[in-house]
């Protein structure tokens, strides 16, 4: 005849099996598991790329508005600005929209 186990020790198996489950569904689940963190990396992986590009735009920005500039300026960036803003043309030229 098999040995029943005593009430004490079933209840103590029970306890750790449901304690076990908890810290498991935690260390998946919860707000430091394992997919919280690849949610996390994937997040972080996204906003390191909108700062790359914003990066670059803020340089075009700086080189656009030192092209402008009182110490170095391009003659040729100002007309096409003036152009483009202003909506110049020249007497001789033809515009096609």
């Amino acid at each position: 005849m098999p040995q029943r186990l005593s009430i004490g020790a079933t209840v103590f198996i029970a306890l750790f099996c449901a304690l076990s489950l908890y810290f498991a569904y935690a260390a998946v689940q919860g707000p430091s598991g394992i997919l919280r963190r690849i949610q996390i990396e994937s997040e972080t992986q996204e906003l390191m790329e909108q700062r790359d590009a914003l990066r670059d735009e803020v340089a075009q920005m700086q080189n656009l508005t030192h092209r402008l500039s009182d110490e170095y300026l391009d003659l040729d960036l100002l007309d096409e600005r003036a152009r483009d803003v202003l909506g110049l043309i020249r007497a001789d030229e033809i515009m096609i929209r």
